[in-house]
């Protein structure tokens, strides 16, 4: 069976400066996000062989390490795509369809930050803020526990709350972190991720 592999960075490790630093960049991405995948292959790995041995109880127990690594190799792939340098356009939202319709559901754009910062800061313990496209075409922010992926939703933009996202760089201030982050969201990205979450709805 093929094996997952921790995806590479679509810039450099300083590139998010001075909003995310090289230090969490390079933490994040190579000590958290390849323990996960570590974990993840592990985790198949010792369930294809219980499921060879017809070893259910194995099986079952072997299920929350996969979600859990899983959720987590599947969210922190999203998350690196989601972000972007300021010189490659990052902060930067382009008049379009995913702005049109953030200002349809929210308002204005700066409303749907303050509700997705407010959101995202109420969160307890670890997990995900998300900005998700519903099955019926609408735009909603939804948490996620923990590295439990999003399944309700087809994920446009993804915000990790877990300490190691920030804490070196912002201590406790995790809402300083929360408003800088903005500066380096992808839009471009999340523009395609929101087209293409409109064509599944369609479907």
């Amino acid at each position: 069976m093929s094996e997952y592999t921790l995806p590479p960075l679509p810039y450099a490790y300083d590139a998010l400066e001075p909003y995310i630093s090289a230090e969490i960049m390079t933490v994040h991405h190579t000590k958290h996000h390849q323990t996960y995948v570590n974990n993840l292959n592990a985790a198949t790995k010792a369930y294809a062989e219980a499921e060879r041995a017809n070893d259910v109880r194995k099986q079952i127990e072997l299920q929350s390490a996969i979600k859990f690594n899983g959720g987590g190799h599947i969210n922190h792939s999203l998350f690196w795509k989601n972000l972007a340098p300021q010189s490659a356009g990052g902060g930067q939202l382009k008049d379009g369809q995913l702005k049109q319709a953030i200002e349809k559901e929210f308002g204005d754009v700066e409303k749907f930050k303050t509700a997705f910062n407010g959101t995202a800061a109420a969160i307890q313990g670890s997990g995900w803020c998300w900005l998700g496209l519903s099955k019926a075409g609408r735009l909603d922010i939804v948490t996620a526990k923990d590295q439990d992926p999003l399944t309700s939703h087809h994920p446009i933009i993804g915000w990790d709350g877990w300490e190691h996202a920030w804490y070196l760089q912002y201590k406790n201030d995790k809402a300083t972190y929360l408003k800088q982050w903005w500066n380096v969201v992808n839009w471009d990205e999340a523009e395609s991720r929101y087209a293409e979450g409109v064509k599944k709805a369609q479907l």
